[in-house]
């Protein structure tokens, strides 16, 4: 109880107070109508509508043009609308500007907004709450704040999203929960009632640029869904209306899956998750926005006193007998950590079948493994860890048997009390220096930043799905779409018949795509070793310094990155599905020479691979031919600086 009360006020302090980077100033402003919140560029803008209308509504535009067209805002409390009769009291703005070290896409984060607070009272029943706002130069967010007491009321929201005509979308519904296939609809198509499970990648019309619909800080809430209107709309619907998902009723029923229907009542203030809209003129502007981590309460230092350099938090490489054969015994474990010692991997994910192991056999491959360099991950059922005494029972034998992280599966839902869960199993994780991977989960929402030993979340339709006739149209639609939300364990690059119509060459590249602080291969690890492009396989990263999603790029068709570690540059390509030849200047390099290691597709086999070395500077392209479903990787080291 105690450990509780101490999360709750370490999180509401860090939810409800904006940290003010240094040198910002807060100041009040008259309220006005409208009242506008600039990005520090003045590109972005967020407009609230208030006195000339029977509710509250918003609008986001960039560069003038409407990327949420005039939306209305809406939360309740106990059944009353608080957004229909309101009233402005006053408006506190204020400038943040900071900079954190990251992990994933890049090394450093950039939180650079101007914010304001927006003190409202609902006319008829004088509740008094806030609105806050932030306008980034690559999107906006916004959160209600509702004050309370001891005594539990219910939430519901109802914030729409009305899209400019003429905009693509490529979402998925919740049949899988948050492993489904991406689609791609004209804007007029989207249906009424279909579903769309964050995050909602948007096209906008005539050049304008794109956008992604999600949210951040998911913390004593439930999870955000959105809705088709069928009139050029999205409204944002809480868990328990999202439709029930496959995976869910099967492993838990529909007796709990009616019990989890009725609406989260939450007790003390209300404090929204931030509702997030990235937007940006290129691809390139999704990929590396902070906003979802930006908005997030930073690390409690008492758990990491050196936040992301907390020395027992390390991303890696990992291997995983699931997928590709190997034997799940004591010996099998064995050899998989002595060969992703050979490969220079970090980590051995081991499967719920260690449970049938005596406990002294776990002890005994943990210790095996720490002489190949190697730490172990235990998987485990989170039905079984719903009780802090499970939880502490669970922890304390990955500790006390030498394991360094565990993958906890099947949450499968989004309700206020699942991501209570999620919360509990970080900090009662680190409490014991254990890393965490969930799988069977719902979308990350910037739980990285305020737990650092979240190192990767699956969310995602990956490799483990065994029946996709085609990956290639998929995995070059996920950079774009799923991955905005942070770090996805797809467990990438099989060899095998998993990879379907996709090359060698693509499943390589894959790797350095999806970005996975905890990057897990699918493939045997001997097969890594005895692969013609082992050389670039083991040398692939976790995290990366850097990461530029190359012009090139499009949605579904072809996702062309390049990414540097320290002063190693990658260059990797996944293929669609129609053949094509591309052209890669290599002016984002440094004046220097780089010896260049070159995977490219077989033109005439999918299962094989041409290596190629070459000299390269920044003033040299790359001409690439891709197979369909096809793909290239390459890796440039400085040789010698230019003079």
């Amino acid at each position: 109880m105690c450990a509780l009360c101490s999360r709750r006020t370490f999180l509401s302090a860090a939810l409800a107070v904006p940290a003010l980077g240094v040198g910002s100033k807060a100041t009040f402003a008259a309220p006005s109508d409208p009242i506008e919140i600039t990005s520090p560029q003045g590109d972005i803008k967020f407009t609230l509508f208030w006195r000339r209308s029977p509710r509250l509504h918003y609008l986001v535009t960039f560069k003038r043009r409407a990327v949420i067209e005039r939306s209305p805002l809406g939360i309740s409390v106990d059944g009353r609308d608080l957004c229909a009769e309101v009233e402005v009291e006053r408006v506190e703005v204020y400038r943040l500007k900071e900079r954190y070290p990251w992990r994933g896409v890049h090394a450093e984060a950039i939180n650079d907004c101007r914010g304001a607070i927006i003190f409202l009272k609902d006319r008829a029943s004088g509740i008094a709450y806030r609105l806050e706002a932030r306008a980034f130069d690559d999107g906006i967010a916004f959160r209600y704040i509702v004050p309370g007491d001891d005594r539990p009321k219910v939430v519901d929201e109802t914030t729409g999203f009305k899209l400019p005509a003429g905009s693509a979308v490529w979402y998925h519904g919740f049949e899988g929960h948050y492993e489904g296939i991406y689609t791609k609809k004209a804007l007029s198509a989207v249906s009424r009632g279909e579903w769309a499970a964050p995050p909602l990648t948007i096209e906008l019309p005539n050049g304008a640029g794109y956008a992604s619909i999600t949210e951040a800080a998911l913390i004593n809430y439930s999870g955000m869904g959105l809705q088709a209107d069928g009139e050029g709309g999205f409204a944002l619907r809480l868990a328990h209306l999202h439709p029930v998902s496959y995976p869910f009723n099967l492993r838990y029923g529909t007796e709990e899956a009616k019990r989890l229907s009725v609406p989260a009542a939450i007790g003390g203030t209300i404090i929204s998750p931030w509702r997030v809209v990235m937007i940006g003129a290129d691809l390139n502007t999704l990929v590396n926005c902070d906003i979802i981590h930006n908005v997030s309460p930073p690390p409690d230092p008492k758990l990491f006193p050196a936040g992301f350099n907390t020395p027992w938090i390390k991303p890696g490489r990992a291997v995983w007998r699931y997928l590709d054969g190997g034997d799940n015994t004591l010996e099998g474990m064995k050899e998989f950590s002595r060969l992703a010692g050979q490969l220079g991997f970090e980590y051995n994910i081991v499967e719920g079948f260690w449970q049938r192991w005596p406990v002294q056999q776990v002890r005994e491959l943990a210790a095996y493994s720490r002489g190949q360099g190697v730490g172990i991950w235990l998987w485990k059922h989170s039905r079984e860890l719903r009780t802090p005494e499970a939880r502490r029972q669970f922890f304390e034998l990955c500790r006390d048997v030498g394991a360094v992280g565990a993958k906890i599966d099947f949450f499968d839902h989004e309700a206020k009390e699942i991501i209570d869960l999620y919360q509990a199993l970080l900090r009662e994780a680190a409490e014991f220096q254990i890393m965490i991977n969930f799988h069977g989960a719902n979308k990350p929402t910037g739980e990285m930043r305020t737990w650092p030993n979240e190192l990767t979340r699956e969310a995602v339709r990956g490799m483990e799905y065994s029946r996709m006739a085609t990956r290639a149209q998929h995995d070059t639609t996920l950079p774009f779409t799923r991955f905005l939300a942070g770090p996805a364990d797809y467990t990438p690059m099989h060899f095998g018949a998993r990879r379907a119509e996709t090359s060698w060459a693509h499943q390589i590249a894959s790797a350095a795509v999806f970005t996975s602080p905890l990057l897990t291969f699918a493939a045997h690890p001997q097969k890594i070793l005895d692969h013609p492009a082992v050389e670039m396989i083991r040398s692939l990263p976790s995290v990366w310094d850097e990461t530029i999603a190359l012009p090139l790029s499009r949605i579904g068709e072809i996702a062309a990155f390049a990414r540097r570690r320290g002063e190693t540059w990658f260059l990797a390509i996944m293929n669609g599905p129609a053949a094509r030849t591309v052209r890669l200047p290599l002016s984002f390099l440094d004046a220097a020479r780089y010896a260049a290691l070159l995977v490219r597709d077989q033109p005439d086999e999918a299962a094989a691979v041409v290596i190629e070395r070459a000299i390269l500077t920044r003033r040299d392209d790359l001409t690439i031919a891709l197979r369909a479903g096809g793909g290239f990787i390459g890796k440039l080291e400085v040789q010698a600086m230019r003079r």
